[in-house]
C-alpha cells in the first residue's frame, strides 16, 4: 500500500497539469484546480480528486503497518486522502471566466457545494500541514535530520503560500505560489513512501 502513496502525487500533478494545458480559458494564475471539476471535460479532474484521494487514503492504510511513523502521521495522511475523495463529491463553483461563459470575477453566491468543498479542502490541507510536522518530529527524534528539515520546510512553505492567497486576496502570484507549493508538499508525499517502503523491505 506504501506503492499508492508514491503514486498518488504525481498522479495528481500530472492530470492537473495535462488539464492546464488542454482546458480552454484556464489560467492558474486566475483559478484554482479545484475549478477544472466545472464544464464539459470536469469529470477528469473529479475523477483525478476521487483516484488521488483513495490512493492516499490506501498510503495511510499502508503507513499504518509500517513501525515508526507514530500514532498521528498516517491519520492526517488519511484525512487529507478523504478530503480529496469529498473534493470529488463536492464540486468548486464556476468563476472567473471558467469555464468559458463564466462571468468574470468571482461568484455572486455560492452554491452548497462550493461551499462544502471549501470546507473540506480546508480540512485536507490543514491535517497535510500537520502531518509534515508530525512526521518531521518523529525524524528528529530519529536522529534523521535531513528529513526532519525537509517535512518542516515543506509544511512551512505550503502553510505560508495557503495563507498568502487569502492575505493577498487571491492575486496572481499568490496563486501560482499556492499551485507550486502543493507541487512541493505532493512531491515530499511521495518521497515519505518511498523512504517508508524502503524501511519496510529491509
Amino acid at each position: 500500500m506504501l506503492t499508492c502513496g508514491i503514486v498518488a502525487g504525481p498522479l495528481y500533478i500530472v492530470m492537473v497539469v495535462l488539464q492546464m494545458a488542454t482546458r480552454a480559458g484556464f489560467d492558474i494564475s486566475r483559478h484554482s484546480a479545484s475549478m477544472l471539476s466545472n464544464g464539459d471535460r470536469g469529470w477528469i479532474q473529479i475523477a483525478t480528486f476521487a483516484v488521488s484521494g483513495l490512493l492516499f487514503v490506501a498510503y495511510a492504510i499502508g503507513l499504518y503497518r509500517v513501525p515508526g511513523p507514530g500514532r498521528w502521521g498516517p491519520p492526517l495522511v488519511g484525512v487529507f486522502g478523504s478530503g480529496m475523495v469529498a473534493a470529488a463529491v463536492f464540486s468548486a463553483d464556476p468563476a472567473d471566466g471558467f469555464p468559458p461563459g463564466t462571468p468574470t470575477g468571482p461568484p455572486t453566491t455560492m452554491s452548497w457545494h462550493g461551499t462544502l468543498h471549501l470546507l473540506v479542502a480546508g480540512i485536507a490541507f490543514l491535517a497535510l500541514i500537520c502531518a509534515c510536522f508530525v512526521f518531521a518530529r518523529r525524524f528528529a527524534a530519529a536522529g534523521r535530520r535531513g528529513w526532519a528539515a525537509l517535512s518542516t520546510v515543506t509544511g512551512a512553505i505550503f502553510l505560508a503560500a495557503w495563507m498568502s492567497v487569502f492575505a493577498l486576496q487571491a492575486a496572481r502570484a499568490a496563486n501560482v505560489a499556492f499551485a507550486i507549493a502543493m507541487g512541493l508538499i505532493l512531491a515530499w508525499t511521495s518521497l515519505l513512501a518511498a523512504h517508508q517502503r524502503r524501511r519496510a523491505d529491509r
